[in-house]
């Protein structure tokens, strides 16, 4: 499918029960340009001028339903032309009702504050940020999606066709793409946390929710390559660190390349400090790996969880998002709370597209609200609290929260701070930390670092961890070569620790 025919599938899906918009301009040649419509037959542009306003810098414009997907995406694809919007209408609060559009009950949205959050911002995010779901594929056909959809990719079907298809899959990857930027328009539909965003598809998951690990580093790299500032990925396997060693390069990639990459700690309720399930335990500067927590701000039963590799915990019990053929609907899963920081994070490099991974990470830990849940951090997000930190240029530190060895270094960096800073730990017989930010773990414990720059501005950090010394492992018991099964193991995997230099 041709890119230029994808997007007019979508501005047709997203504006086809629409007749009026908004079209707000950034020059006066746009401005003449909308105006010369207006001289033209409406029978023959099929839009016209009806209005204008200009202590608002915008039009008013009519479109018949026959053109809808070629105006209205020739005015989205104006580099002069600063939004479009549907004319929706308004009524006086002489009822319960929020405005005319009401949105089906999501109570992660009222959690993690996000209205609050963009009110703060004067925005609801920004096209300009690039987020790949990279997942079962998305119907980028949904009425709630379709105007932040940009082309993707199908690498089970080699095509440019990432359509969600369902089997035993209820539409994960459509769900997840809501999480991250349905556009709250849509009368009983629902609103992701970042609403004005661009989410790539990119399928390499069947039906089933199953896909290989050579497609999943196709599409990782993929997602790369293309453009994409965030990867949302929300799915993983319990294999040992070497089978997964692909995978890991792949994520370690596009943390080199500056991509963020958030994902899913998985369902096992396992901690994943020890045990191994990639991509979660790929530990790079750009990586962000979420655990769940429920409406109480519990972990429920089925989340994983770790101290030393998941780094703090989203909304991701009984989550309402959109699914495929204009539907919504409730799923839970560490795959629902991924989606929701990935589209935070999005939210945030709205506001300032410097931000890396490891930047984001620690705004997101120093702000977010305490709980009981074993993270890096013990923490689940707030959108608003980290936009407000943010906005209020305030200063943080950046490893906000991680673990140490005894006599391992680890460097500290401010975000928003006056130099010169200085550092102290809460218990420097745990770890000590100069003003150049270098901590220096002493014994196994926890503590944490506060900051005071020039300007008399401080901050703590979340909670650094100094581990204990890992107790020596007892010898190997080699077999011995007169056992002929043991002979046949080695012969077959030379390598294990029990096998006899030459089987």
């Amino acid at each position: 499918m041709k890119s230029v025919f994808f997007a007019a599938l979508l501005f047709a899906a997203s504006f086809a029960q629409a007749e009026q918009y908004i079209v707000k301009y950034k020059t006066q040649r746009a401005l003449q340009q909308l105006e010369m419509v207006t001289i033209m037959s409406s029978s023959v542009s099929g839009m016209s001028v009806v209005d204008e306003h200009q202590p608002g810098s915008y039009v008013v414009v009519d479109v018949a339903p026959s053109v809808e997907a070629q105006q209205i995406g020739e005015l989205m694809n104006n580099p002069e032309i600063e939004w479009v919007t549907p004319n929706v209408k308004v009524q006086a609060y002489s009822t319960p009702e929020v405005g005319t559009t009401m949105l089906k009950d999501q109570w992660a949205i009222a959690k993690v504050q996000a209205e609050k959050a963009w009110t703060r911002a004067g925005n609801r995010g920004s096209r300009k940020v690039i987020v790949a779901v990279v997942d079962t594929g998305t119907d980028y056909r949904h009425q709630s999606l379709a105007p932040n959809i940009v082309p993707g990719y199908d690498f089970l079907g080699n095509d440019a066709d990432p359509m969600d298809e369902i089997g035993r899959n209820p539409g994960h990857g459509t769900h997840c793409a809501g999480i991250i930027g349905a556009t709250g328009l849509i009368e009983g539909g629902t609103v992701g946390i970042s609403p004005e965003v661009s989410i790539m598809p990119v399928r390499f998951l069947d039906k089933n929710g199953s896909g290989d690990l050579n497609n999943g580093i196709k599409a990782i790299d993929y997602a790369v390559a293309h453009g994409a500032q965030v990867i949302s990925a929300s799915w993983g396997a319990s294999v040992p660190r070497a089978q997964a060693t692909a995978l890991i390069e792949a994520v370690k990639r596009a943390s080199d390349a500056g991509v963020i990459f958030v994902v899913a700690a998985a369902n096992n309720a396992d901690n994943n400090d020890s045990v191994d399930v990639f991509p979660a335990n790929a530990r790079f500067e750009n990586t962000i790996a979420v655990a769940a927590s429920g409406s109480q701000d519990t972990k429920p039963s089925w989340s994983n969880y770790g101290r030393e590799k998941v780094d703090l915990a989203s909304p991701g019990e009984a989550i309402m998002s959109t699914l495929p053929n204009d539907k919504y609907g409730n799923l839970s899963g560490t795959s629902m709370a991924t989606p929701l920081v990935a589209g935070m994070v999005a939210l945030l490099k709205a506001q300032d597209p410097s931000l890396t991974g490891a930047q984001v990470k620690a705004l997101l830990q120093t702000t977010a609200a305490k709980v009981n849940i074993e993270t890096a951090c013990n923490c689940r997000v707030d959108a608003f609290a980290a936009m407000d930190y943010l906005l209020s240029k305030k200063p943080w530190i950046v490893p906000a929260a991680t673990s140490l060895d005894v006599n391992e270094n680890v460097n500290l960096s401010v975000v928003n701070g006056q130099a010169p800073f200085h550092f102290t730990t809460s218990n420097p017989l745990v770890a000590t930390v100069d003003d150049t930010g270098v901590l220096h773990g002493v014994v196994g414990g926890v503590v944490t670092v506060t900051m005071t720059d020039a300007n008399g501005q401080t901050v703590t950090s979340s909670d650094f961890n100094v581990r204990l010394p890992k107790p020596a492992k007892p010898p190997v018991q080699q077999c011995s070569v007169d056992s002929k099964v043991c002979r046949a193991i080695c012969w077959l995997f030379p390598r294990m620790k029990m096998c006899p230099s030459k089987p």
